[in-house]
């Protein structure tokens, strides 16, 4: 009896966690592409006017992001503008709160089928190497070692910090905007 009452407070937990998570992760996104120079060489091979979405099939949260030129990124909440020319789906909430909890790989869901990739597998590949990036800055390194394929040696902790720092100050001016609109 209990174990029907907890089910649906359990999907909507889940569901109100990978909102969250795609609302940080997109703002991140953008202040990443500001304050990282390798992630703007990586983005600047992007299309301008390039939009990525990652959602959770059929209708759940989403994050979109557009690339602005110049490898600058813009996070568009969860509707796009137009149609994306990239869309990475979770084929289920449960399978998007595994990855967004890092407690599996995003290389791991794909490989588990959890996920679907919709455009160009190049850009996609980009696009996790980007995402991968910035997890590598803003989480701690051991959480960060079980969320990215692999961990860059070359981040050392002085780095690692003030962009983290910058990027978090982005994200919370960012939900500050936002608010105010």
């Amino acid at each position: 009896m209990m174990g029907k009452r907890l089910k649906p407070m359990m999907f909507n937990a889940r569901r109100a966690y990978v909102e969250l998570m795609f609302q940080v992760m997109g703002r991140a996104l953008q202040a990443i592409s500001e304050v990282d120079e390798s992630t703007r060489s990586e983005t600047i091979e992007l299309p301008d006017g390039f939009l990525f979405e990652m959602r959770v099939m059929p209708h759940g949260p989403a994050l979109i992001v557009e690339h602005t030129g110049t490898g600058r990124l813009l996070y568009h909440g969860d509707e796009p503008p137009r149609p994306v020319d990239l869309s990475i789906q979770f084929k289920h909430i449960a399978h998007a709160f595994l990855v967004l909890s890092f407690q599996e790989k995003t290389a791991v869901a794909f490989a588990n089928d959890r996920m679907l990739v919709d455009g160009d597998i190049s850009y996609a590949v980009r696009i996790t190497r980007v995402l991968n990036r910035l997890e590598s800055f803003i989480l701690p390194k051991l959480v960060a070692q079980r969320a990215v394929k692999e961990y860059p040696a070359n981040i050392k902790l002085p780095e690692k910090l003030v962009r983290a720092a910058r990027i978090y100050l982005k994200v919370a001016t960012n939900f500050v905007e936002t608010a105010r609109s």
